[in-house]
Formats: structure tokens, sequence, C-alpha cells
């Protein structure tokens, strides 16, 4: 084989991202790069230089496998071991669902509420209703100690522990309590507290929502990114969600509101007055999420949030 034939790393991204087109990937160039960094052991920008470099067999070989995995319907995220979310890099395994950009909303709304209703403030923070967050995906400066114990969240299935670990890192002072029926995600959890350096302060608790929970501890902020999805729609879900992730942390139940309609009355009973349930939701039953906790009466709603593709995503609303 000539100079001109070899297998470069130019012409195995060019090659892969045509077949995984084929293949009905929705962003085959994307997933070429990070699965050819991944068997090639190095960061995704660094392939940039190398385009001309022939690839090495072992190199080859390694991400032929991926290539292989990735066309069965195989989600990167699970290839690799790993999703970058909010700035920071989460372990995954097809025991929790992969993290989405959809949930920063959320995580973004309970930073700014543990900062302007329970007095969190970070360098440069500011009070309700004084503009836009500044929490975004990148790093926030390290917030400053606040006074009395520190803001009480919960996080009901935590899954890979996105919310309660962003939420340790942002907050450093607050009480973070993250709860998952599987003990399997707890763990995947765990580890990724540990490598963020937050894993003594957030306690792991194997819950069905918040049963398993001693009754007097109450919390200011409740989050939850719970199973959501109808039988319905699991079906039409593409074959690398259907297939590969964890079917109990997606689907709630033949119209999709089953869990949050357990988890509604139980936030209600450990919120302290004033405290806050955040819930992600489908837009497909965000009006029925909306009246479900109307029909309860122990929340004031707020207004739904919606997401950067504009659709309604977060659910809020405040402990009467």
């Amino acid at each position: 084989m000539s100079q001109s034939e070899s297998w470069t790393i130019g012409r195995l991204l060019t090659w892969t991202t045509d077949y995984l087109k084929q293949q009905g990937s929705d962003s085959p160039r994307l997933d070429a790069e990070v699965l050819l960094a991944t068997a090639r052991g190095c960061k995704r920008i660094d392939l940039y230089t190398a385009f001309a470099e022939i690839a090495d067999d072992p190199t080859r070989t390694a991400f032929r496998e991926l290539v292989r995995r990735r066309a069965e319907g195989t989600p990167v995220a699970y290839l690799v071991g790993q999703r970058e979310f909010f700035s920071l890099s989460f372990r995954v395994t097809p025991d929790v669902l992969i993290p989405r950009p959809e949930t920063e909303t959320l995580v973004v709304r309970l930073l700014d509420l543990a900062e302007s209703d329970f007095k969190t403030l970070s360098p440069g923070g500011r009070g309700e209703g004084e503009g836009e967050s500044h929490y975004k995906s990148a790093p926030s400066p390290q917030p400053s100690p606040i006074q009395g114990e520190g803001v009480h969240i919960a996080d009901i299935g935590t899954g890979s522990g996105i919310i309660a670990i962003c939420a340790a890192k942002h907050l450093p002072t607050a009480h973070i309590t993250a709860v998952d029926a599987s003990a399997a995600a707890l763990e995947v959890a765990r580890q990724n507290a540990a490598a963020h350096h937050v894993a003594d302060r957030i306690e792991f608790i194997v819950s069905d929502l918040l049963s398993a929970l001693p009754s007097e501890q109450k919390f200011n902020l409740i989050a939850s990114n719970p199973p959501y999805v109808s039988e319905a729609e699991f079906a039409t879900l593409s074959p690398s969600v259907r297939n590969f992730e964890p079917r109990q942390a997606l689907v709630a139940g033949p119209r999709g509101t089953e869990v949050i309609q357990r988890l509604v009355p139980q936030a209600a009973d450990r919120l302290e007055s004033g405290g806050w349930l955040l819930l992600e939701v489908s837009p497909m039953i965000e009006p029925a999420v909306r009246e479900i906790i109307s029909q309860h009466g122990g929340f004031e709603l707020g207004p739904t949030l919606k997401d950067s593709a504009s659709h309604p995503r977060v659910v809020q609303a405040k402990k009467s």
C-alpha cells in the first residue's frame, strides 16, 4: 500500500464519519473523533495536528472495535466510559443514564436558588432578580463561606451524581444527600464524587425516592431528574437509548407521571417552609406535572423553565 493509500488519522476520520452516518448516527464526525482519540490515547484536539500521521496497528485494532460497537448502537459515552457535564467529566456505565445538556437548566436554577433564597453567596454573587444567572457550564469562582449551617439539598434519583456533585462543587458549605433506588448507580455516583473531591460532603442513600430517609430529615431544596418517559414514548426513542440505557431510570409508567405523582407529596413532607422542588420533565408531560402539583395544594407553582432548545423542561414549586 502506498503512502497515499495508508490509513492516516485523517483518512480514518473521513471514512468512519461516512460509515457512521450511513449507520444512522446523529453526530458521525464527533463520534469518529471521540472514538479515535480514545483508541489513540490522546485528546480529541490532538487529532487535528496528526491528520497526516499513519495510525499504528494497535490504534487501528482498538478503533475498529469501538466503531463496530458504535455502529451496533452502543452510545459513545458508554464506549469511552465518560461524558462531560457542566464542564466536569463524569464516569458513566450502563447502570446510569448518560448526562444530557437539558439537565444543566435544573443545575443552574438550583445554584441560583441556593444563592438567592438561602444566602449561599459567591464572590460577585447577587440577590434574586438581579439579572441572568452567573452560573454557566464553566467553573465558577470558589464560593465564600455562608452563615449558619448551610443549605440542605436532596438529589432524588441521582444516577451518575451530576446534580449532587455540581452542587457540592459550587456550594462548599451545602449539606447534600444523593438518593437512588439502584445501588449500582450510587456506586458510580460515589466514584464520580471521589474523582471531584466532594465525596466527604455528599451522603449517598439507597432509597425508593425519599422513603428510606429519616422522617425528621428536612431540606431547603429538593431536585430530581426522575423517570418521566411514558411507555408509548419509550417505544419511539432511538435504539441507542432504548436498547442500552437503563429502562428503570427512563420509564415511569403508562402516563410518564407515575414517579412524580409519588414524589410530590413526599417532597412536600420533607421541605422546609419556603423550600423549593425542582423537577426535570419531558415537555410532553409538563402540563400534567403542573396539574399534579396544583392538586396537591402544598406548593406555589413557579414558571416552568425552558432548556436551551426552548422546550419546557424544569417545573419549579415553592413549599407554601
